[in-house]
């Protein structure tokens, strides 16, 4: 059995730091679903246009998210998340400021700074805490959650006190990097590049013409799409089954807080099988079960929205774990792991604006919630495909 390294001050102020950061890489994007109505009522914006909002930052994922590693080479692993804090802030007050030009231009810059955070924060941890890997993911999953849960519960709340002050409520979430920046300033003093063992060039083109690199990458795209349409318009499809636009937006934060839960277990349950089809097949199936819900039985929502929650942060673990259980080393990971962010995120970016067309057209959410299901059903066809025990080139 492998003895941990005993934490001193400094790594607890560390992990302090990083769970900080955790609180602001899903609660700047998901927290302003609950507010979305009074949004588009200020700006006049179309349904369409108002799930841009929820495009941009996966835009901002898959475009940028490969150019963080080389900036994070110059500058440093520290000054580099400290950046992305900076980025992530200063886009919440831009998106607060009232201009529609400002809306956009915030939220692009939140996906940016969150796209850095996600990609640098594994190599920090893989630095400076190899044995606690799990238990450190875990914990930032959750944190991650919670925040994102106590921001979609609070918006409608803060938004009333400033008389459908929108604006208000989403400057409120600024909070998270300043606090996250204060604390992590001591690390600024460290100057730590990541690590070398980049993809090479020949391992990029080899990995694009793999049938399993792509059954890898179209279900995390899947679970991706999924889980951001839902994201968007969860608080308008329960608004339109009968529910408060307050007691929406606490059970959309039912849903974020149910997305961290997995990262607790999930882990363990993986361990105990010899390949992950039945896995793969029985998350996309409770993420249908859980849309059908929403679908047939709306007063029991506070389930739905819980199983949704948990089956598609579920199956978004599966997806990175797919990255690496069929990786034969670290250089077709990190090809296999660039293929997949890049365009899983790319495929999903463009559906919150299609929903929002296709529940104008439809005068509806009935479609929507139809066309995500079958997209579970082809979520699991590729899971389990994907979750066969096979290496990408040794197929």
């Amino acid at each position: 059995m492998t003895t941990k390294t005993p934490l001193n001050a400094r790594s607890f102020l560390l992990i302090t730091g990083i769970l900080l950061i955790a609180t602001t890489i899903r609660a700047p994007i998901t927290g302003i679903a609950p507010v979305l109505d009074m949004v588009r009522a200020s700006f006049s914006l179309g349904i369409a246009e108002a799930g841009i909002l929820t495009t941009l930052p996966l835009l901002a994922f898959a475009l940028t998210s490969p150019f963080s590693v080389l900036f994070a080479r110059k500058y440093g692993l520290e000054r580099s998340l400290f950046g992305a804090l900076l980025l992530i802030t200063s886009g919440i007050i831009t998106r607060s400021l009232g201009n529609v030009w400002c809306l956009f231009a915030g939220t692009a810059l939140i996906g940016i700074g969150i796209a850095f955070a996600n990609v640098l924060l594994p190599s920090l941890l893989k630095r400076d805490f190899p044995d606690r890997i799990a238990s450190l993911t875990g914990a930032y999953s959750v944190t991650a959650g919670a925040a994102a849960a106590f921001a979609s519960a609070t918006a409608i709340p803060i938004a009333a006190m400033f008389m459908n002050g929108w604006n208000w409520a989403l400057a409120s979430f600024a909070l998270f990097p300043i606090i996250a920046m204060i604390v992590w300033l001591p690390q600024l003093s460290n100057h730590t590049a990541p690590s070398q063992a980049s993809t090479s060039s020949m391992q990029n083109e080899r990995i694009w013409k793999s049938p399993l690199a792509w059954q890898v990458t179209l279900f995390f795209g899947l679970n991706s799409l999924v889980y951001y349409v839902i994201v968007a318009w969860l608080p308008m499809i329960l608004a339109e089954s009968g529910y408060s636009p307050a007691v929406a937006g606490s059970l959309h934060g039912v849903s974020q807080f149910a997305t961290a839960i997995p990262g607790l277990i999930f882990g363990a349950v993986l361990s105990r099988f010899r390949d992950q089809r039945i896995i793969a097949v029985s998350l996309a199936t409770m993420t249908a079960m859980s849309l059908f819900g929403l679908l047939l039985l709306p007063v029991w929502s506070v389930l739905w929205v819980a199983l949704f929650g948990f089956g598609a942060g579920a199956t978004f673990i599966l997806a990175l774990a797919f990255i690496a259980l069929r990786s034969a080393n670290a250089h077709q990971a990190a090809a296999l792991s660039g293929m997949a962010q890049c365009a899983g995120y790319l495929i999903a970016a463009a559906a919150p604006p299609i929903a929002g067309l296709i529940h104008d057209k439809s005068q509806g959410w009935a479609l929507t919630l139809i066309i995500c299901i079958i997209l579970c059903g082809a979520m699991a066809l590729l899971g389990f495909q994907a979750g066969k025990q096979r290496l990408i080139f040794n197929q």
